[in-house]
């Protein structure tokens, strides 16, 4: 039988059992355009595999294999393959997970087509993806680009996602490739939220009112020899009333005096004068 994945295909079948002897076999092809044998780099080989050369690697063509085996003398008949036609019968492997880029609320995924692309061809890669969780519910999405984006997922989550290749043949005809392994991501938390939780006792210190000193203090602190600490000081040793009352009381006390000197001093002058 045929077998072919991504495009590489070969004919393989079933070794013929003997008990003495090397058997040796031939393969041949033939399109569906030309009916006519031509051989195919594997004549009378030991091996039970023949790859399909360069020639038949057209993935439209219809082709048709033949194989017999030979022990000495003796050659058995012909073993045809059904027709293979490439783009139809191969079996399309999974794309390759290049690269995951992981966001608090996305996967940005890229992958690699399974098999080199034609002109003309047109790929597909259907998404499947779900929360791994007891939840079993998974999401779908379609896109045509290596480079596609899973949105609309919850912060600090493990999610799941595999791949599918959709080669689209004709409009009405797709062939559908195997799913890859399923990957496995946990999404961050989100910018806001990490430098709340990061700066937290900065943000806490500095929501804060600070504490503000007293503006007389403050003062105070700018020019300690301000009069004001003087009579800060002295309104705390002496009685502010009697401080004042002494300083007046005082000032009365030398005019008073004064006015006695000069009356007496006017006195005694004139006594001295009705004396003599």
């Amino acid at each position: 039988m045929v077998y072919s994945y991504n495009f590489r295909s070969s004919l393989r079948w079933s070794p013929v059992k003997v008990d003495r002897g090397l058997v040796l076999y031939t393969v041949h092809f033939k399109t569906g355009a030309f009916n006519q044998w031509d051989e195919m780099n594997c004549t009378r080989i030991t091996q039970t595999e023949c790859n399909f050369p360069q020639l038949l690697n057209e993935r439209r063509w219809t082709i048709i294999l033949r194989v017999r085996a030979e022990l000495g003398q003796m050659v058995s008949d012909w073993a045809e393959s059904d027709p293979f036609v490439a783009e139809r019968n191969t079996t399309i492997g999974p794309p390759k997970v290049n690269n995951v880029i992981v966001n608090s609320d996305s996967l940005l995924v890229s992958v690699i087509p399974p098999f080199g692309s034609e002109l003309g061809d047109f790929l597909q890669y259907h998404v499947s993806y779900w929360e791994n969780s007891t939840s079993t519910t998974k999401k779908e999405t379609k896109t045509s680009n290596t480079l596609f984006k899973i949105i609309n997922l919850k912060e600090l989550t493990l999610y799941c996602f595999k791949v599918q290749v959709e080669f689209v043949i004709q409009p009405d005809l797709q062939k559908l490739g195997l799913q890859s392994v399923p990957e496995c991501y946990r999404t961050t938390v989100s910018v806001g939220l990490f430098l709340m939780w990061r700066y937290h006792n900065t943000i806490k210190y500095w929501s804060q009112p600070p504490f503000k000193i007293p503006s007389h203090f403050e003062e105070y602190l700018k020019d300690p020899s301000m009069p004001v600490l003087e009579a800060l000081e002295n309104c705390a040793e002496e009685d502010p009333c009697d401080s004042l009352s002494i300083v007046y009381n005082g000032e009365r006390s030398q005019e008073c005096d004064g006015s006695a000197e000069g009356k007496a001093h006017s006195h005694s002058n004139s006594g001295e004068s009705g004396l003599t």
